[in-house]
């Protein structure tokens, strides 16, 4: 029997999978990959194979009633009927906050559950929904293996000074300190630099993570030494529906003047700003530039999204004394021509110089002549997640042997 692992992506509506052959020692496999959606209303469940070619589908009315449970429980009983010779060895789980304490994955057991339950407070509207699926495995499927990764482990390695907050100790006691997050994102690219250029690999560079949430994280040797995004997933750019960096005194102001209960500054800050706030559109990117040639706040929006990002890789180039490359990911990175082109024309004083042609055809690189390169990287940290629970397994299984 071929041993697979499912590596689970848990939302508040929505749960991403996919399923990894794990032969030997050889890399995982990706055999095949799907989403539910619409958990707790009109759910809709789609799979497909390895080459993105659609295998199966189904839809649920809202009556049914299918949430996190029923659909991770559904999905087992799918993989059991389509095994063809494999069995489910272990489930990989993306978790957005690791704290100070996890610094790299770990085999999941009830104190690690709760310890990752104390992190609530730290990403409310996140490590609730990846803390979920892992309960639900533990009550339904006692004794498969679960191994937890987390998006702030990557970032473990910066400097004390790079996550100090100029804040009283005793709140930095309290874990009030710069994690950083997109690690598994970061840890993809990383380990993939010297395919596409050794230099880079050594070198100094910095990674643009664009999409619905979006962050840069400065390189050096392929380790973290800075990023954007701070104590929570709010900071550093303009995202979707997200902030990014703001005064906090914008914070205060909207409790006082505006108002607004905790709640309702928190919910406004995380849904109803970044590229959505700003345009009165949307949060998409596609539909604003569409829309960008007729409509000011659609290219005010974007206009702002393209400067925070010229604005803050000048400071990370600060953090790196230099730069060497520049690499494009996830969705707005990988996808979207103009911002890389608006990117890449901001950053002229660092020698950049975009070849036109090899942007609109996707790179993978993007300027050519003597100075910093820069590149379209199509990022995969489900690849990263399937990695590092084979690694724990493989771990553990020594462990027990010995």
């Amino acid at each position: 029997m071929i041993p697979v692992l499912i590596v689970l992506n848990a939302g508040s509506s929505s749960l991403k999978f996919q399923v990894f052959d794990m032969v030997d020692d050889a890399e995982p496999q990706l055999v095949w990959k799907g989403l539910y959606e619409g958990l707790g209303g009109s759910a809709h469940f789609v799979v497909k194979d390895n080459d993105g070619a659609a295998l199966d589908e189904m839809t649920w009315s809202s009556g049914d009633r299918i949430g996190h449970e029923e659909a991770l429980m559904h999905l087992v009983s799918w993989l059991r009927s389509h095994q063809e010779g494999r069995k489910l060895a272990a489930i990989g789980h993306r978790v957005v906050h690791g704290g100070q304490s996890f610094s790299a994955p770990v085999l999941v057991d009830d104190s690690v559950v709760e310890a990752l339950e104390a992190l609530v407070p730290l990403a409310p509207l996140h490590q609730p929904h990846n803390l979920e699926p892992i309960r639900i495995v533990r009550r339904r499927l006692p004794g498969l293996p679960q191994i937890a990764c987390f998006d702030t482990a990557f970032h473990q390695t910066q400097s004390d000074i790079a996550s100090l907050f100029a804040l009283p100790r005793e709140m930095r006691d309290l874990g009030v300190r710069r994690y950083g997050f997109h690690g598994l994102s970061y840890e993809y690219i990383a380990s993939t630099l010297r395919d596409y250029d050794p230099r880079l690999a050594d070198g100094k560079v910095i990674v643009a993570h664009l999409g619905n949430g979006a962050s840069l994280c400065a390189l050096k040797g392929g380790v973290s030494v800075a990023t954007t995004m701070g104590f929570s997933a709010l900071d550093g750019l303009p995202m979707g529906t997200r902030c990014g960096a703001i005064d906090a005194g914008v914070v205060f102001f909207m409790l006082r003047e505006m108002k607004l209960s905790p709640e309702e500054a928190e919910r406004m800050l995380y849904t109803k700003s970044g590229l959505l706030g700003v345009s009165g559109i949307s949060n998409d990117m596609r539909v604003l530039r569409s829309k960008a040639a007729s409509d000011q706040d659609a290219r005010r929006a974007i206009n702002l999204f393209v400067y925070r990002i010229t604005r803050e890789i000048g400071s990370l180039v600060a953090a790196l004394g230099g730069i060497d490359g520049l690499v494009f990911t996830a969705g707005i990175g990988e996808n979207d021509v103009a911002t890389r082109a608006e990117v890449i024309s901001g950053l002229s004083w660092a020698g950049f110089s975009l070849h036109e042609a090899a942007n609109s055809a996707g790179g993978p690189q993007i300027t050519f002549g003597t100075g910093p390169t820069a590149w379209v990287i199509p990022t995969n940290e489900e690849l990263v997640i399937a990695r590092q629970t084979g690694r724990v397994l493989d771990a553990t299984r020594e462990r027990l042997a010995s």
